[in-house]
């Protein structure tokens, strides 16, 4: 089949915690021969945050902050024509877990530095949006066994999976491909990943989903 359209050049991939972001991002950027551009975990002050220790949501959010927009404001220098880069985050979901941790005084100083930073940063082609129920991140967190993460309480998970809902909902700054990764498998699935790849050769106008047959079959 011949490709008429051609692939988006920067590609963002969201969605909340262990809902496969990192692992489709790595068989992307494999398969389109793309540059990885890797969210930074290494935050000194996500324990003090777990254990809920006063001022360390704060501290963990301007750490988050400050090196996303390092790896952003880098992109301009570093991006060309020819070149796919493929982010395992975008930059305003920074804005999301503020909402969802700091106070309101903490928000008022946030605000101001998100706002000059988020002008300063470039705008993907296409967001690939991962959602998946509170339950199957569960199983996904346990699974993983990261360090701290195993704290997340059900209810800020919850919290968590309805904020980036209500985060995409109103999402206009980019074309965006939305993905219900409960009954997918980009790893283990050979045909789910060719299926995605198949999609994105072609154009994602506005908001619209994504749904391998395979999957929709085995339901």
């Amino acid at each position: 089949m011949t490709q008429t359209h051609e692939l988006p050049r920067f590609i963002a991939i969201e969605g909340p915690i262990r809902v496969g972001k990192t692992t489709l991002a790595d068989l992307l950027a494999d398969r389109l021969h793309g540059t990885r551009l890797r969210d930074d975990e290494q935050n000194p002050f996500l324990e003090a945050f777990y254990s809920e220790k006063p001022g360390a949501a704060f501290q963990a959010q301007f750490h988050f902050l400050i090196q996303r927009f390092k790896q952003w404001h880098a992109l301009d220098a570093a991006r060309r024509p020819d070149h796919v880069i493929i982010s395992d985050y975008l930059f305003e979901k920074d804005k999301i877990f503020a909402y969802l941790n700091l106070t309101d005084e903490e928000l008022k100083i946030y605000d101001q530095y998100y706002e000059l930073f988020a002008e300063q940063v470039p705008i993907p082609d296409l967001v690939i949006y991962l959602q998946a129920t509170p339950e199957a991140l569960r199983k996904r967190i346990e699974k993983k066994n990261v360090p701290f993460e195993p704290r997340v309480s059900n209810e800020y998970l919850e919290a968590v999976v309805n904020a980036y809902e209500h985060f995409f909902f109103h999402y206009k700054s980019s074309d965006l491909l939305v993905i219900e990764t409960s009954a997918i498998d980009f790893v283990e699935r050979h045909e789910d990943l060719q299926e995605l790849l198949q999609r994105l050769s072609q154009p994602v106008t506005g908001t619209q989903y994504f749904l391998p047959l395979g999957s929709a079959s085995a339901d």
